[in-house]
């Protein structure tokens, strides 16, 4: 009998689905969650072999959540499942040691196929979301001008940037124009648009 989590903050989803994989004869889902934060509680209290993780949920995203629970499990296979499948995102994820990476329009019955490939030691990425990351590339940002980047796109005046970032605000003009130059954006929201929906940022 294969274990499994099933995490996302959406309730009538999450147990919808809990209910269809019940329905098959050699898996169980044994713990549920609606945050980063009640993965991490759950993992610390009991184990099991695979997690379905949400891509966003409150507190932390999937993506860190199943960084920290291999860290506290490193023999569980993790599956992410997104409504936003962005190229940054499915690279973030397979750096981090996630297994299955595929969207919320997949049927049940093809998580059912990707849980028992994981937990056999496969691995499993959509084919489209794969192909556009490919074609998307690595992203030319550096770590700082991305934590800069994301800081400006909620449209905060670069003093209140520089205080959240520690830096100076000459600092965070700096990596703001290398960022807009490098994405070839209008300006710092253009850019901070861009980077989102490529899941840069």
């Amino acid at each position: 009998m294969i274990r499994l989590l099933l995490a996302d903050d959406e309730h009538l989803i999450r147990t919808a689905l809990a209910q269809l994989l019940d329905l098959e004869d050699d898996l169980e889902v044994v713990a549920q969650a609606a945050s980063g934060d009640e993965v991490l509680a759950v993992a610390r209290a009991q184990a099991f072999d695979v997690a379905v993780l949400d891509l966003q949920m409150p507190g932390s995203d999937g993506i860190s959540a199943a960084q920290e629970l291999l860290r506290l499990q490193p023999g569980c296979a993790v599956v992410i499942v997104t409504g936003h499948g962005r190229p940054g995102h499915l690279k973030r994820a397979l750096s981090a040691g996630v297994r299955g990476f595929l969207p919320k329009t997949t049927s049940a019955a093809t998580l059912a196929s990707v849980v028992r490939s994981v937990h056999a030691g496969g691995r499993y990425v959509d084919p489209e979301l794969s192909a556009e990351a490919i074609a998307a590339g690595d992203s030319p940002l550096t770590p700082r001008e991305a934590d800069v980047l994301e800081l400006a796109a909620d449209g905060a005046p670069v003093e209140e940037i520089a205080r959240r970032a520690s830096l100076s605000p000459g600092t965070v003009r700096n990596y703001l124009s290398s960022a807009v130059t490098k994405l070839d954006a209008v300006n710092r929201h253009d850019a901070a648009i861009t980077a989102r929906r490529l899941g840069w940022i």
